[in-house]
């Protein structure tokens, strides 16, 4: 399911306005951008939200602080209820820049179903979104985004590893496929990416596990699926990429 034109709501008399937007699985609202700033976060499900060259997965312990102006785009991996803040500049206190990500405590949550609600008197409202400003605690988050190779045979081997992580061959297999030895393919890898196919290839498997991770799908199950021999070297490559292990990562309390 693909939507555009996702526009930005008429100004409320408040500093927000909160849209809410049921989302199958793999909906998504394609490349857009908004006049106001906005705080995208699912009440149920997950998001991923891609900007700048990042991509953000969002279980319902976070959500992304969007700048207005920036282009973005938005998808669900499992069926998820949007809960979409709309903040105007000129009446916000906050001046992130760039797309942040901030712990959604059980206060904040609460505070955003309260504001979507119908009919909010005005000084309560008031009083409510100054709250909600003073939740916005930015989050330090690594994103896993592995850059694409521009060579032809490069690229190709990229592209089966992206359809399934969990392949294992390694370059000299993949030279046999795409008419290139292991060593031209080893160079071209940490030439256009930056990496070695080694790391390249992990930064994969990891991505393609945090949808799963946010789902509550296991973690021994997601190892399996993502191509690591046990539970235990995928949990130490997540913490040696993002800093925490996965319970950690995606805590409803929202911790880092």
């Amino acid at each position: 399911m693909s939507r555009s034109g996702h526009l930005t709501p008429v100004p409320p008399l408040g500093a927000i306005v909160v849209g809410t937007f049921a989302m199958p699985r793999g909906a998504r609202f394609d490349w857009h951008r908004h006049g106001v700033h906005q705080l995208a976060w699912a009440s149920q499900g997950v998001l991923t939200v891609g900007a700048c060259g990042s991509t953000w997965v969002l279980p319902p312990s976070r959500a992304l602080w969007i700048p207005a102006g920036v282009r973005h785009r938005t998808g669900s991996t499992s069926p998820s209820t949007m809960r979409s803040l709309y903040f105007w500049p000129e009446r916000c206190p906050t001046r992130w820049t760039a797309p942040t990500v901030v712990a959604v405590c059980g206060l904040l949550r609460e505070l955003i179903g309260y504001l979507a609600g119908e009919a909010v008197p005005d000084d309560t409202r008031a009083h409510a979104e100054a709250l909600v400003f003073g939740l916005l605690t930015p989050l330090s988050v690594t994103t896993i985004d592995p850059p694409a190779p521009c060579d032809e045979r490069a690229r190709a081997v990229a592209e089966a590893v992206l359809a399934d992580p969990a392949d294992g061959r390694g370059l000299d297999a993949w030279g046999r496929v795409v008419g290139a030895s292991g060593r031209t393919l080893a160079r071209l890898f940490v030439a256009e990416t930056g990496m070695s196919f080694g790391r390249w290839r992990g930064q994969v498997r990891l991505r393609a596990a945090l949808p799963l991770l946010a789902e509550g799908v296991a973690v021994a199950t997601v190892a399996r699926r993502v191509g690591y021999a046990t539970p235990s070297a995928f949990v130490a490559a997540f913490r040696k990429a993002v800093g925490v292990p996965p319970g950690a990562y995606f805590a409803r309390g929202g911790s880092r």
